[in-house]
C-alpha cells in the first residue's frame, strides 16, 4: 500500500523534501533561543550588564526572523507536497477505472469510488501534510529540547523522559482501539453516498411513487450508521487531551518545586529554570501534536488502503503481446463459449452456445428475461471475457485483437441509455470525435432522430442536461443509436435499443439500416416479434442455450418457443416472459 501511494508524489518529491527542511531550520532556531534567554537572565539582568542584553537580544531576534521563515517555507512547501499529492492520487484512480473491465466495475460500487475520489483522497492529503510538518517538527522539536534540558539539569530532565514514555505508550493503546473504527467509518460512509446517489438520479420516481418518507428514512439509517461509528472512535480520541493535560500540568508543577529547591539551593540558576521550563512546555506541546497526527494517520490508514485498492486493481481484459490491428470483417463464431460473471465453471449463465454469423447479415435475438442476451453480445465487443470456449470476429480471436480496434469495430447500443451534458453535436461525437455536422445529421437520419432534432429551437446545438433527462426515452435511444452509427463499425449491436420508440419508427430504422449500411453485421435483441421478424436469422434463447437459429417462417414451423412467442404477441394469447420461460 505505501509503495503504491509514495509512487504518487512524482514531481512534487522536492517540495516534500523542501518541508521537512525548512521545519528543522524552525526548530533548530526554536531550540536555540531558551538558551539565549538564560543568558540574558544569568548575565545580562542579573549582572545589570546592558550590552549583553542588547547582544543576546540582536542574535534572538535574528535567529527568530530565521525559524519564521523556516516556518514559512514548511507551510508553503507542505501545502504544495500534499495538495499535488492528492491530486496525483484522484488522477491515478480516475485513469485506473477507465480501463477497468465491466468485471472489474462490478466489484466498487459507484458510490464507493466517488467516496475514495473525495473523502479519502482528502484524509490522505491532510495525513500528508502533517507527516511532512508535525511529523518532522515534533519528534526533532523534543529530541532537541530534551538534549538541551540534560546539558541543563539531568535529574529535571529525567521528568521529560518518564512522560513521554507513558504519553507514547497510551496513545500506542489509543491508535491500535481506534484504527478499528475507522476502517469500518468509510464503508458507512459508501452507503451514505449510495443512498444520496440513488435518490437524487431517480428523484422523478421517487416522486411518482410518493416514497419520499422511505428515501429519508433510508438516508437517516445511513447517517446514523456513520455518526455512530464516528462516535465510538471520538469517544476513544477524547481520551487523549485530558491524559496530554494531565500530564503537562503534572510535570510543570514537578519541575516548578524541584527546580525552585535547587535554585535554593544554588544547583540551579533562575535563567536555567526558565529555560527548562520553557523547553518542557516545548517537549509536551510538541508530544500533543504529534499525538494528533497520530490520530490523523490512523483515520488516514483506512483511506489509503482503499485508495490504493483502486490504484493496484488490474484490468481482467489485456492486450495481448503482439495484437492485431485490423478487424478483416464483421462475421462472428461462437466455438462453445461458456460464460459466468465470476468465472463459475459449474453454473455457467451461458452454457455451450456454438454459432456462426456472416459478415454483413441482420440477426435478430429474443428470449425471456434473464435468457442472457445481452450476456451473449457483451462477449462480442470484449466487454468480458468467456468462461470457456473462444469467440472470433472477423476470423481471430477477439482475445487476439487490440482492445480499442476492437471496440471501435464493434459498436454496442446498450440496455441502459446514457448521454452526457452538453450539447447534442457533442453527444454524437462520441462516436467520432472528428465527424463533420453533415456526417452526425446523416446518422441522425438513419436512426431516425433527425425528426424531433429538427423541431428543438437551437437544433444540434440543443443542450442536453446530465444523463438526457430533457429527452424522452426514445429519443435518447434514437440519440444512442446514431452516436454509434457515426463509429462506422463493421458491427453494430443493438442491445433492446429500440424498446422506448414506437413500432412505426422502429421499422423505418431496420429499413434505413438495410439499405444505408449493407455491409454492417447487425444484431438486434428485442422483446417484440416485429422488430427482429424481417432480419435474415433469428437466434432463439432460453436459460443460457440457443433453443433455435433460423430464419421467421422457419423458427414458426419448427420451434415451439418462437411460436409461442410470436401467437402471445399477435393474437394476445398471454405474456411473452411467461410463455418463453414454460419451455
Amino acid at each position: 500500500m505505501l509503495k503504491t501511494l509514495m509512487a504518487q508524489i512524482k514531481e512534487y518529491r522536492g517540495a516534500s523534501i523542501a518541508t521537512p527542511i525548512c521545519m528543522t531550520i524552525e526548530v533548530l532556531m526554536e531550540t536555540i533561543i531558551p538558551f539565549l534567554m538564560a543568558s540574558i537572565i544569568d548575565n545580562g539582568v542579573d549582572k545589570g550588564d546592558l550590552h549583553h542584553i542588547y547582544m543576546v537580544g540582536g542574535a534572538m531576534f535574528l535567529i527568530a526572523v530565521i525559524g519564521l521563515l523556516g516556518g514559512l517555507g514548511g507551510g508553503h512547501f507542505g501545502a504544495k507536497a500534499s495538495a499535488g499529492f492528492a491530486k496525483n492520487l484522484r488522477e491515478a484512480m480516475f485513469r485506473n477505472i477507465q480501463t477497468f473491465s465491466f468485471a472489474n466495475i462490478d466489484r466498487f460500487s459507484t458510490a464507493g469510488l466517488v467516496t475514495r475520489l473525495t473523502t479519502d483522497v482528502t484524509n490522505l492529503q491532510n495525513a500528508y501534510q502533517m507527516i511532512l510538518r508535525m511529523c518532522t517538527r515534533a519528534p526533532l522539536s523534543m529530541i532537541c529540547a530534551m538534549i538541551m534540558s540534560y546539558v541543563i539539569c539531568p535529574r529535571l530532565a529525567n521528568i521529560y523522559l518518564l512522560a513521554v514514555l507513558i504519553l507514547g505508550t497510551i496513545l500506542m493503546l489509543l491508535m491500535m482501539k481506534t484504527h478499528r473504527y475507522f476502517s469500518q467509518v468509510f464503508e458507512k460512509y459508501d452507503e451514505l453516498n449510495a443512498s444520496v446517489q440513488e435518490n437524487v438520479s431517480g428523484i422523478r420516481v421517487v416522486k411518482a411513487y410518493v416514497r419520499e418518507n422511505y428515501e429519508k428514512e433510508r438516508f437517516t439509517k445511513a447517517s446514523k450508521n456513520v455518526y455512530s461509528m464516528f462516535v465510538k472512535a471520538e469517544k476513544l480520541i477524547s481520551l487523549n487531551a485530558p491524559i496530554m493535560q494531565f500530564t503537562v500540568y503534572a510535570c510543570i508543577l514537578l519541575i516548578s518545586w524541584i527546580g525552585a529547591k535547587l535554585v535554593v539551593q544554588s544547583s540551579l540558576t533562575t535563567g536555567d529554570l526558565m529555560s527548562m521550563l520553557t523547553y518542557s512546555m516545548n517537549i509536551l506541546m510538541n508530544l500533543m501534536m504529534l499525538s494528533m497526527v497520530f490520530v490523523m494517520i490512523t483515520m488516514s490508514a483506512a483511506s489509503g488502503r482503499r485508495v490504493a485498492e483502486v490504484i493496484e486493481e488490474q484490468s481482467t481484459l489485456t492486450n495481448p503481446t503482439q495484437p492485431d490491428y485490423e478487424v478483416p470483417d464483421g462475421s462472428i463464431r461462437f466455438e462453445h463459449v461458456s460464460f459466468d460473471y465470476h468465472g463459475d465453471r459449474e453454473h455457467p449463465i451461458l452454457k455451450d452456445v456454438d454459432l456462426t454469423i456472416h459478415a454483413g447479415e441482420t440477426i435478430g435475438i429474443i428470449g425471456g428475461t434473464g435468457s442472457s442476451k445481452s450476456s451473449l453480445v457483451n462477449l462480442i465487443s470484449r466487454l468480458y471475457d468467456v468462461t470457456d470456449g473462444a469467440v472470433f470476429v472477423g476470423g481471430k480471436d477477439v482475445r487476439s485483437y487490440d482492445l480499442d480496434t476492437l471496440r471501435n469495430e464493434v459498436a454496442v447500443v446498450l440496455q441502459k441509455n446514457v448521454l452526457f451534458s452538453g450539447t447534442i453535436l457533442e453527444n454524437l461525437r462520441w462516436g467520432d470525435e472528428n465527424a463533420s455536422e453533415e456526417a452526425c445529421k446523416r446518422a441522425c437520419r438513419l436512426a431516425c432522430a433527425d425528426e424531433f432534432i429538427e423541431r428543438m429551437p437551437q437544433k444540434y446545438e440543443t443542450y442536453l442536461e446530465q444523463g438526457g433527462s430533457n429527452l424522452s426515452g426514445g429519443q435518447k435511444q434514437r440519440l444512442c443509436i446514431a452516436r454509434a452509427l457515426l463509429k462506422q463499425p463493421k458491427i453494430l449491436i443493438l442491445d433492446d435499443s429500440t424498446s422506448a420508440v414506437d413500432t412505426a419508427t422502429d421499422a423505418k430504422i431496420r429499413q434505413a439500416f438495410a439499405q444505408e449500411i449493407p455491409g454492417t453485421t447487425k444484431l438486434i435483441i428485442a422483446q417484440r416479434i416485429s422488430s427482429v421478424q424481417e432480419a435474415d436469422r433469428i437466434i432463439v434463447m432460453e436459460d443460457g442455450r440457443i433453443q433455435g437459429f433460423d430464419t421467421h417462417e422457419r423458427l414458426l414451423e419448427t420451434n415451439e418457443i418462437y411460436r409461442d412467442i410470436y401467437e402471445s404477441q399477435t393474437k394476445g394469447s398471454g405474456d411473452f416472459d411467461e410463455k418463453a420461460g414454460e419451455h
